[in-house]
């Protein structure tokens, strides 16, 4: 509605001035936007699964140090690099589609979206370290706090990956970095329950709060004097 409206506006407009006013009398001040730019796939990344399976075929490429993380260097790489970008593009583009398109909130919502936004956004991520799973462990245990949430299974699968992350660094590290069998499989575990976790919470982020076909279930609405209760 309007007060939507006009929030957003006046967000943007500050916004902008800032953007503005350090832009002038701060050269330089968005350089770091180009800090990361040419970082390639980091191996414990779920694009990094392609090279660890080629690996197994002879491919030529190499794991080296950059960025401060271990990252292959070879053939295709900056392709994959690429389409990493470009799922997270789309995966933004999902979260501004599911604004626009979404109706229904209740208290959860803000921490339902924000648990599956960092879920997206670390998936669909060149690197995922270790630290990105134990973000989505604090924002799964947010939305637990909420009686009714819908994200309990993302947030089961979410604990489930910090476990396996701990098998795979640092116990297990010198075998991703060879794409053993063993570093393999733990990337495998890890990665794909990461983006079941995504894929869960996102369906069930828009089935809340999206409205579909007469008598499809979402969250009470605030503003209708129904909150959803908190657990005490």
């Amino acid at each position: 509605g309007r007060p939507t409206r006009a929030a957003w506006s006046s967000a943007a407009l500050a916004g902008a001035g800032l953007a503005a006013a350090f832009a002038l009398w701060m050269p330089g001040a968005f350089a770091f936007l180009a800090f990361q730019r040419d970082r390639g796939t980091e191996v414990e990344s779920l694009g990094a699964l392609v090279f660890h399976l080629a690996r197994q075929f002879g491919w030529e490429g190499r794991v080296e140090l950059r960025y401060g993380s271990l990252e292959f260097v070879g053939p295709r790489v900056e392709l994959v690099s690429t389409l990493a970008l470009g799922l997270a593009v789309l995966a933004l583009g999902w979260l501004l589609l599911w604004r626009l398109r979404a109706r229904s909130f209740a208290v959860r919502t803000p921490a339902e979206a924000a648990f599956t936004a960092v879920l997206l956004f670390t998936v669909t991520s060149r690197v995922i370290s270790p630290q990105y799973v134990v973000w989505l462990v604090g924002l799964a245990a947010v939305c637990l706090v909420f009686r009714g949430t819908a994200m309990t299974l993302p947030a089961v699968l979410v604990l489930v990956a910090a476990g396996v992350t701990l098998l795979e660094f640092p116990i297990g590290f010198g075998h991703v970095v060879a794409s053993d069998a063993w570093g393999v499989t733990l990337l495998v575990v890890r990665n794909g329950l990461l983006v079941a976790a995504s894929l869960i919470a996102a369906r069930r982020l828009w089935r809340s709060t999206v409205p579909g076909r007469p008598g499809a279930k979402t969250a009470p609405n605030v503003a209708e004097g129904q909150p959803s209760r908190v657990a005490r």
